[in-house]
């Protein structure tokens, strides 16, 4: 077991759960393959929503319906989240799970394709959490950056790819070459964008968090922006 190993194992072993139903979906959805936020990431999203008390909080893949869950149970109590599922099985299981906690009319369910509901959602969200198909993250970016409010968070999570992020192209297997691009692209881009501020964090499976700057107001004479 390497140095990383342990530490999770250690940070894992003093998580107290997230409520019996979220563990129970979680530890399902685990068992079956389905692929769900990681313990840390888990602790962190939930740490970061009930810091920041997100109104409008915009999810990019639902899968069972987990993360989505684990941020309603910290968001206020007037705050909505929308997410979005592609893929039919996984939304039979999320809207069964979003019932199970009561969440329905917190909780909006969108199916289908991502880059057709972006074009029509209109915002601003005070966060927006992008876990999806991986290869669309960069082609996402502009539509999101657009319906995330002034002062909001962009997080994202699977940044780090188990560690192929790190490797050249030609060491990843030929068939994950193009979301390996695509992912080095979408990293640099949000490091690099004028008016987001981006910090990547080797917590999971890696997770960015970017703020996306309000425009001043009111600053002294002679404050160099």
């Amino acid at each position: 077991m390497t140095d990383r190993e342990r530490i999770t194992a250690y940070i894992d072993s003093l998580d107290p759960g997230h409520g019996e139903l979220c563990d129970e979906i979680a530890r399902e959805a685990r068992e079956q393959g389905v692929p769900v936020v990681r313990r840390e990431t888990a602790s962190f999203l939930e740490t970061l929503v009930a810091a920041f008390q997100p109104l409008q909080i915009l999810e990019i893949g639902t899968a069972v319906g987990y993360s989505a869950l684990l941020m309603a149970q910290v968001m206020p109590a007037r705050g909505h989240i929308t997410t979005i599922e592609n893929y039919e099985p996984r939304i039979r299981k999320a809207r069964e799970n979003l019932a199970r906690a009561g969440q329905e009319e917190r909780i909006t369910l969108l199916e289908g394709d991502a880059t057709r509901h972006l074009e029509v959602l209109s915002g601003p969200y005070d966060l927006i959490f992008v876990d999806g198909a991986k290869g669309q993250y960069i082609h996402w970016l502009p539509r999101i950056l657009e319906l995330l409010a002034p002062g909001g968070l962009l997080v994202s999570d699977n940044m780090l790819q188990d560690g192929d992020i790190l490797a050249s192209r030609f060491a990843v297997e030929r068939r994950n070459r193009t979301i390996h691009a695509r992912m080095r692209e979408y990293l640099y881009t949000l490091k690099h964008t004028p008016g987001l501020i981006t910090s990547i964090l080797p917590v999971g499976d890696g997770v960015t968090v970017s703020v996306k700057e309000k425009l001043p107001s009111g600053l002294p004479d002679g404050y160099d922006r």
